[in-house]
């Protein structure tokens, strides 16, 4: 009886704690009634401060079209060449960066920079777009830094080639300036920026130095299956004669608006809500960054017709650039990536989905068929990848700034004396229990791993997909002769000056801004009530149960348009493989099977051959000739050639060494370079030839000893050596007769 009232009297406890609980949880109608009124109050203060925000942003984009639209950048700068005033003009200048205050002095030894931005619809200044940026990493290690820009409106006589022959001019033009420099300047080429610093490299190699090629595409084919739907829209469009007949609308003008609309559709998430909404759900904090971005985003620039014409022609749906195919107006010069002669570094992210990786580094399978090809051709190609940042995030990312450019720009010099060859920089958070970390300069170590061709087709799907963008190629073209002969003409007929303005003044791009200003008499009351939201703002708490359904509903509308955008890009890509993967639509075009276009490689050919049998020539006498410089640059490669990592600590440890020693003054980088090259060919070429000359580049003992036991001080920084490496020094020790190090090292404790 006893025990049943007990359980009685529990019971009745726990459902009373549990009534007291949903009493709780559930709130009073008068704190309803409070949350209601607090958000309401909130949602409409943020309506109204983000209808102003739009009002300043169509001010902002006014006054920056009525100041001719300069360079977004953060720095201070002149103008010292513009190319309009060139024989061949084009609306592309020159400037020196002028260092802000607290920078370290420029030092006139080190390389300059030369930062080329992408001209894709908006305007220049995004390499440059903060102070933690390409410009700014290179203006705190004491660079000079120089930036090309171009203006809003083309010269009329404008072509691709033009503005290749004006970027040269500006490369020489630098090059004036600093003829005390190290080694030639540094090339950085952003987005399309990267394909026009690699055709300027290529036409003019003697002059251009390392390049560096962030987020750019040049190999336009390649992709992923079910990713990567971009490279589908020449396509489904018909192919290139719809840049045309933009231009023929436009009076002879493509507006670079309309490359903008064709950025913003392929991520409708943020376009249509999460840019906007970001600012509006944070509309205390974002603005100030929001109307920053949109000063960029929203300068539109235009291009000539001809020079579109060119871009979509050769790179996005013929990608000759790659193949060697293409050539100057007057047919002496061709393009062959083959011919730079400076190191290429690219860097790409597998976030990026405007260029992604595969887009980004196919063009070296373009060229080589196997990593002995590139050494052959003396060429040293360097990659990069980031595993998230977007695109826009390679140039403006502080985070990627601070890190991925950074340690490249820090690592500069080592990547220009690299043996020839593929890699891969791999950049990861130094330990303090790392070995040698005295010789890394900050909180990231960069090496860099050989890579094969293998490798880089790996990152895809390989090439077999490639054969319907032939057939893309191939409608392209026929296309194209179409418009050109039928319907152009009408078209042209048709447009003049005031009807391009007026195409180009109701772009919608342009239509959100203009609209949405002083302009508009229905905004100018915007401004007042504004200052008087914010100065009785009232933000409701992050825990009011409508501020959380709101963010929820934002969340399950992006989860819409994502799903949308998944859905119609497979659409997409389905569509696009229906029509140019039939075999009928490839033979009507005149393509048979196995007829894929072939990169123009000469790999694995009598060339390759012939080659390997002139650098032989070339360097028969080097085996048993040559400089102290050269045998130990020999003894280090040797002992080396198993690891396929180059650290930056050894490098860093021998330069100091060099700065100690005073030898720094006397060997210039370029030398070091040279005798890399030279001494790596000796050891592919004949590596057991190239070790028995050692003893006549180190003839004295005490030069042998000294050059062996750097050599080893500098493979020890980066840990315990290898036993591969440790039997190839004891193989050099005994060719240049020494006792192994071991039995050195016994001789000289027992002696003590």
């Amino acid at each position: 009886m006893s025990r049943c009232v007990v359980c009685f009297v529990r019971s009745s406890s726990t459902r009373s704690c549990s009534m007291s609980d949903v009493n709780h949880a559930v709130p009073s109608p008068v704190q309803c009634a409070q949350d209601a009124i607090e958000y309401g109050i909130d949602a409409w203060q943020r309506s109204v401060l983000l209808l102003d925000v739009l009002r300043e942003r169509g001010n902002i984009y006014l006054d920056h079209a009525r100041s001719g639209k300069p360079p977004v950048l953060a720095f201070e700068y002149e103008v010292i060449m513009d190319g309009r005033a060139l024989p061949q003009p084009a609306n592309y200048a020159l400037a020196r960066i002028v260092p802000p205050d607290g920078s370290p002095e420029t030092d006139p030894k080190k390389r300059p920079f030369i930062v080329i931005d992408p001209r894709a619809g908006h305007g220049p200044g995004i390499g440059g777009f903060k102070m933690d940026s390409e410009i700014g990493i290179a203006l705190k290690q004491g660079h000079p830094c120089y930036f090309v820009f171009f203006f809003p409106h083309p010269e009329p006589s404008q072509t691709i080639e033009s503005v290749t022959r004006a970027e040269i001019a500006f490369l020489e033009c630098v090059a004036q300036r600093h003829p005390d420099a190290e080694d030639k300047p540094f090339l950085i080429g952003n987005c399309q920026g990267g394909w026009a610093a690699l055709i300027l490299a290529a036409a003019a190699p003697e002059m251009a130095g390392p390049l560096l090629l962030a987020g750019s595409p040049v190999s336009y084919w390649a992709g992923v299956a079910g990713k990567n739907p971009m490279r589908y829209t020449g396509g489904l469009l018909g192919g290139t004669w719809l840049a045309s007949f933009a231009g023929d609308c436009g009076n002879g003008t493509f507006d670079g608006a309309n490359l903008v609309n064709n950025f913003e559709q392929m991520n409708p998430s943020n376009t249509y809500w999460t840019k906007l909404y970001n600012v509006y759900a944070n509309i205390d904090t974002e603005p100030a960054r929001f109307l920053e971005f949109e000063r960029w985003w929203g300068g539109h620039f235009l291009m000539n017709k001809e020079e579109m014409e060119w871009i979509t022609q050769n790179l996005f749906v013929g990608n000759r650039l790659s193949a060697g195919e293409v050539v100057s107006a007057d047919g002496s010069t061709r393009i062959d990536l083959r011919n730079i002669r400076s190191p290429i570094v690219v860097f790409a992210s597998w976030g990026d989905n405007i260029t992604p990786p595969q887009q980004a580094l196919y063009w070296i399978p373009d060229l080589y068929d196997s990593v002995d090809a590139i050494r052959c051709n003396e060429q040293t190609i360097v990659y990069c990848l980031n595993d998230r940042i977007g695109h826009l995030g390679i140039f403006v990312s502080a985070g990627v700034a601070k890190k991925e450019h950074a340690e490249l720009i820090s690592a500069l010099d080592l990547i220009d004396v690299l043996p020839p060859g593929l890699y891969e920089a791999v950049i990861e958070d130094t330990q303090p229990d790392l070995p040698g970390l005295e010789f890394v300069a900050g909180r990231y170590l960069i090496r860099f791993e050989a890579r094969e061709i293998s490798d880089i087709l790996a990152l895809g799907d390989g090439r077999d997909g490639e054969r319907a963008f032939e057939v893309v190629k191939r409608v392209a073209e026929i296309n194209q002769g179409a418009y050109d002969k039928f319907v152009s003409p009408w078209v042209r007929a048709a447009s003049n000056p005031w009807t391009a303005a007026w195409a180009r003044l109701m772009n919608p791009a342009r239509v959100e801004r203009w609209a949405i200003s002083n302009l508009n008499p229905w905004a100018l009351p915007l401004e007042l009530t504004a200052d008087a939201v914010r100065t009785w703002r009232q933000a409701a708490s992050p825990e009011n149960p409508l501020v959380k359904g709101e963010n929820q509903v934002s969340q399950a509308i992006v989860r819409g348009l994502e799903g949308y955008q998944a859905w119609r890009d497979g659409a997409v890509e389905i569509l696009f493989r229906t029509i140019y993967e039939s075999p009928w639509l490839a033979s009507l075009v005149g393509l048979k099977e196995g007829s894929v276009q072939r990169r123009t490689n000469e790999t694995e050919s009598w060339l390759e051959e012939e080659f390997k049998r002139l650098k032989r020539l070339e360097l028969e006498t080097w085996f048993e000739n040559g400089t102290l410089l050269d045998g130990a640059m020999r003894l280090l490669i040797y002992c080396g050639r198993d690891l396929r990592v180059v650290d930056e600590r050894p490098f860093n440890a021998m330069r100091e060494l060099m700065r100690e020693s005073g030898l720094d003054a006397q060997i210039r980088l370029s030398d070091l370079k040279q005798v890399t090259k030279r001494q790596t060919f000796l050891v592919l070429l004949d590596e057991e030839r190239a070790l028995a000359g050692l003893p006549r580049l180190l003839v004295r003992e005490s030069d042998r000893r000294r050059a062996i036991e750097v050599a080893y001080a500098l493979a020890a920084t980066v840990g315990e050596i290898a036993p591969a490496e440790r039997a190839r020094f004891d193989r050099v020790a005994e060719v240049l007769g020494l006792a192994p190090r071991a039995r050195r090292a016994t001789k000289s404790t027992e002696s003590a």
